[in-house]
């Protein structure tokens, strides 16, 4: 029984590792089952960081259980070496090789923060499709400026299309996130922030919040509908035609807290993104619950000059 007990170690392993593996068979991991540009380089880079890091833990489990039995004392057949403390070979190897990786993944690290810096524009022969996102308590409010629409818990996007989100929050920091589609950027009152996304194959995705924002936080999720782009075209049009008018009363009300949100749909005259910005960012606005849709637009037409600096 005592020669088949090292055995056990790599038995069960690998039976609890197959047991997991069958229950979760069926199961959609988004950030592994991608569906875009950035969120393909980015499980790549999930998968090449994991494959480095396993050449470190492999080894230390297998050195763990081998000494673990190897040496144990009921091992009586095991060589009895009190004086030994230093092998170069060993040495080089178990310092050696973690350094090695640590380098690799310095540079992998290196290479992908500059590939995948959320500001960069993504190559393509068809032009960018603009979209504004407002984090509100608790929902995402999505504004189409070129076609003059919005949306609440719902975006739609034509396919093979770079889709340029100009990103803030009018409440507590929030994190906009399609995991199929790429990583998640942070929403913040007052702030700009950007985010290039390209979905390459049709189909509904799931998008959230990855940031704990408060009670309503559970239900603060959203519907990526990707499509080309006649369904696109036909879409636009069908919400100019039939959906209310986005304007400072119904912005207002909208931006107040609730929980659960259904879909809506808004035409939009004038986009509220870069006031909701400048109501955080001015003494004279600070603390207001209201965005005022008049005043002074040269403040706002700054705000595209301090984008990215933060």
């Amino acid at each position: 029984m005592r020669r088949f007990k090292p055995l056990l170690f790599v038995i069960i392993p690998l039976l609890v590792a197959l047991l997991v593996g069958y229950l979760l068979r069926n199961h959609n991991f988004q950030v592994l089952n991608t569906r875009g540009v950035v969120g393909d380089k980015e499980r790549q880079l999930m998968i090449y960081a994991t494959l480095l890091s396993l050449a470190v833990i492999i080894p230390v489990f297998v050195m763990t259980i081998t000494i673990a039995t190897k040496y144990n004392e009921r091992n009586t057949k095991a060589r009895y070496r009190p004086d030994w403390d230093h092998n170069t070979a060993l040495e080089t190897l178990w310092w050696g090789l973690p350094c090695a990786i640590i380098l690799a993944l310095a540079v992998l690290a290196w290479q992908s923060s500059h590939q995948l810096d959320p500001y960069k524009k993504l190559v393509s022969d068809k032009k960018p499709l603009k979209v504004q996102v407002i984090a509100l308590d608790w929902k995402w409010l999505f504004i189409y400026p070129d076609q003059g629409i919005a949306t609440v818990n719902y975006l739609q996007i034509p396919t093979d299309t770079p889709v340029e989100f100009q990103i803030t929050a009018d409440a507590p920091m929030n994190s906009f996130w399609v995991p199929q589609l790429g990583g998640q950027v942070y929403a913040m009152a007052g702030m700009s922030t950007q985010l290039s996304l390209m979905a390459t194959v049709p189909g509904l995705y799931n998008g959230s919040s990855a940031n704990i924002s408060g009670k309503g936080f559970a239900g603060m999720k959203f519907l990526v509908n990707a499509t080309d782009d006649n369904d696109f075209d036909t879409w636009v049009g069908s919400v100019r035609n039939a959906s209310m008018l986005l304007n400072a009363e119904t912005y207002n009300k909208l931006a107040q807290p609730s929980e659960y949100d259904q879909v809506a749909f808004y035409t939009v005259a004038q986009s509220p993104y870069d006031k909701v910005v400048l109501k955080y960012m001015t003494p004279a606005m600070a603390g207001s619950q209201n965005v005022d849709y008049t005043g002074d637009d040269s403040a706002v037409r700054s705000i595209h000059g301090l984008e990215g600096h933060y």
